[in-house]
């Protein structure tokens, strides 16, 4: 619906984004009016468009989708707007007295003979230059977000993209719309796309088969893909670009000539025509290089006595190891490379804590990490020994990229990095980089876990090259073996049905509750959540985690998390200051989670932490991320989602006390063995797997579903073996 008003008062503005609360005076009745305005003020005249919405603490409030300023502006908006302090150097006595020199004539001389201004008085040189710059930025910023928003897209990308493209960003963007898509954030490939046809670029245009080309492949990427065959790439291509064969062909055929492709025949893989990205072609390249060069590099000699100082740091530990651990540890000490594998109950904390021990009591340097925060914390309650994430450990930048790298190198000789079945290209490729050629890496994951949420397969790759030194830990320790949880993770790795509880609540620490009913299993998993598992096991229900294949559907983390934000938090969402992004509230008490890497407020994807407190006015958001605060303007609250609920893939490098995880057919798509072997693994203390005895069936019968295209096995094996 469209409404006519004038500005009355502007109540909150975030100068970077252009997000404004306001109050707009119609001919009936003041309205409350949120969105992205850009910059307006107090008396300004508009004609807006949008919906009415209602605010749990705030009541009705007009949500802007568009904005129009009248073109015939009256001498009192003139004098409005000259008079709000919106252009530097011109404050309201000096509005009001522009007006009355040069009426609305002021407006044209502003843009086409300013030097006029300097017959007013108090008006020299140096002040006249401050004004016309102003009032050039105030026109520009005006002129793109009118111009976005014609063709669809937010005024709120207005500051982003003249802060990229300064004095030229219409006229670059009319040139090429695809580059918003490569360069601003929010703004993808299809929003971009829309904009292009609309301004009159062709279907077949090189620019949008260029950038849809590299949009497709950046979201196969997404899903851990290096490369991709080019006849599966193209059907997809054909169906984004509603185009011929020939016709991308022909742009395919351009790009590689650019290098913004690389085609690759893979013969191994009995693939002739791979497609990848310049810049994961060179990536793989380099990772596979480094490995070689770290891996075969001033090999350490086999160390003299070793079997006797194992037995002696035994004695210290006062534990006895077995035959197998012995060996990793062995081989963990003579390796320049190594990677220890092995499955819950294994003894992997164990003899990672021992290596720890042998390298410091020989004085060497010895770095621990991990690729999310709590797999650090845990890894550093294990050994003893301070443990970071590896964006810290490597110093990650604001800027993007990191401090240490190829140019300057840790000071270490050992580096051990748990949770490896979680490391993805980039980040390893940025460890390598930054790791001393002359350092031992040792590599602590499980390989039956979901494989890196970014693209790769390192873990997996590394060990089926069978270059690298490795050791795949088999036997369960007496003391795991009476946890459900740990027999069970096996079981299911196996293939096989979880056993059922044996023991009654609280000595169990696992169940299985059979049940089809979509209805049924929601209103469980709450009452589990905020009622039976306080009640019986005596846990807070912020120790209870619900993990879900999905985030769609009454078992997805949308829904579990609405209802179970309305019952651990109903005090809060009543009472206490909020702020919403889409159909999303947040309230202090809530869980979160950070959907995405922050370099510059040092968050990362994964990182769980408890909404601290929010200042409405501000439009600020404060989170507390194990005792580090973070603070989150309004417009980047798309960083974060709520975290009573999370996907079983958020979850990894995570333990909690307690894990709910629902398993319903509904989840189809995604249910496959090692999806729910990740969730299992995911408890500590307790593990409740509630749903229908055939969705479990279908994801134990599905392994390798997640098949992940790259080729660097096959290039280790050529560089360590040619």
């Amino acid at each position: 619906m469209k409404i006519k008003g004038e500005v009355k008062k502007i109540l909150f503005e975030a100068k970077d984004s252009g997000y404004t609360v306001f109050v707009l005076e119609t001919a009936d009745q003041d309205i409350t009016v949120c969105g992205y305005a850009g910059s307006i003020y107090a008396g300004e005249e508009l004609e807006i468009a949008g919906n009415w919405r209602v605010h749990v603490k705030y009541g009705r409030q007009f949500w802007l989708e568009q904005i129009k300023r009248p073109k015939d502006i009256s001498l009192k908006g003139i004098k409005n707007f000259l008079c709000s302090n919106l252009i530097k150097g011109i404050g309201p006595k000096l509005g009001q007295e522009l007006v009355t020199c040069f009426g609305k004539e002021i407006l044209d001389i502003l843009d086409n003979e300013p030097e006029k201004l300097l017959s007013v008085s108090g008006i020299g040189p140096k002040k006249l230059q401050t004004i016309v710059d102003s009032w050039q930025e105030q026109k520009q910023a005006r002129e793109l977000a009118l111009f976005l928003q014609s063709y669809g897209i937010s005024t709120g990308y207005a500051q982003k993209i003249l802060k990229k493209y300064g004095d030229s960003a219409i006229s670059k963007i009319k040139q090429n719309p695809y580059t918003l898509a490569k360069d601003i954030k929010g703004i993808g490939f299809k929003r971009a796309d829309e904009m292009a046809l609309k301004l009159g670029l062709s279907k077949d245009s090189f620019f949008r088969l260029e950038a849809g080309t590299i949009y497709t492949l950046h979201k196969l990427s997404e899903q851990g893909h290096f490369f991709y065959p080019q006849e599966e790439l193209l059907l997809q291509l054909e169906d984004l670009f509603s185009l011929d064969k020939e016709v991308i062909l022909a742009a395919l055929d351009k790009m590689e000539q650019l290098n913004k492709i690389f085609r690759v025949n893979l013969k191994e893989q009995g693939i002739s025509q791979a497609i990848y990205l310049g810049y994961f072609y060179r990536l793989e390249q380099e990772i596979a290089t480094r490995v070689f060069h770290l891996a075969t590099f001033s090999s350490p000699a086999k160390a003299n006595n070793l079997f006797t100082e194992i037995e002696n740091l035994e004695k210290k530990q006062k534990i006895t190891l077995s035959e197998e651990q012995k060996q990793a540890v062995v081989q963990a000490i003579e390796s320049k490379f190594f990677i220890l594998t092995g499955g819950p109950g294994t003894g992997k904390t164990t003899i990672t804590k021992f290596i720890v021990d042998y390298f410091k009591n020989k004085k060497y340097t010895v770095k621990l990490c991990a690729p999310t925060g709590r797999a650090a914390k845990r890894l550093e309650q294990a050994t003893g020994h301070k443990a970071s994430t590896i964006h810290r450990l490597l110093k990650a930048s604001p800027e993007g990229g990191f401090e240490y790298g190829e140019e300057k190198k840790l000071k270490t000789d050992v580096l051990i990095v748990d949770e490896a079945s979680m490391l993805d290209g980039p980040i390893f490729l940025a460890l390598l980089r930054a790791l001393p050629l002359t350092a031992r890496l040792i590599l602590v994951g499980d390989i039956n876990q979901l494989p890196a949420i970014g693209p790769g397969n390192i873990l997996s790759d590394l060990l089926q090259s069978q270059v690298i030194a490795s050791k795949c830990l088999q036997t369960i320790f007496r003391q795991a073996k009476t946890s459900l949880i740990v027999l069970n993770a096996h079981r299911i790795n196996q293939g096989k049905l979880p056993l059922s509880n044996q023991k009654p609540a609280p000595e169990s620490d696992f169940f299985w509750i059979e049940e089809d009913n979509l209805g049924k299993i929601q209103k469980l998993v709450v009452k589990l959540c905020v009622e039976r598992i306080p009640k019986v096991y005596g846990f807070h229900p912020r120790d209870v985690q619900i993990l879900t294949p999905m985030h769609k559907g009454e078992l997805g983390t949308i829904a579990l998390n609405s209802l179970l934000q309305a019952r651990l938090n109903a005090s809060n969402l009543k009472r206490a200051k909020s702020l919403k992004r889409g159909q999303t509230i947040f309230v202090p008490g809530d869980k979160v989670i950070q959907l995405s890497n922050n370099y510059d407020k040092q968050v990362f994807n994964g990182d769980l932490g408890l909404v601290k407190d929010i200042d409405e006015e501000k439009g600020v958001l404060l989170v507390d991320f194990d005792g580090i605060e973070v603070e989150y303007l309004r417009e980047e609250l798309d960083e974060l989602n709520l975290a009573y609920a999370i996907s079983v893939h958020k979850s990894q490098g995570s333990e909690f006390p307690v894990v709910i995880m629902p398993l319903v057919t509904q989840h189809f798509i995604l249910l496959q063995r090692n999806l729910i072997y990740t969730g299992l693994t995911r408890a500590k203390k307790l593990m409740i797997l509630i749903g229908s005895k055939k969705a479990l069936f279908i994801g134990l019968s599905k392994i390798g579903q997640d098949k992940r295209y790259t080729h660097l096995k096959y290039r280790l094996q050529e560089l360590f073996n040619g």
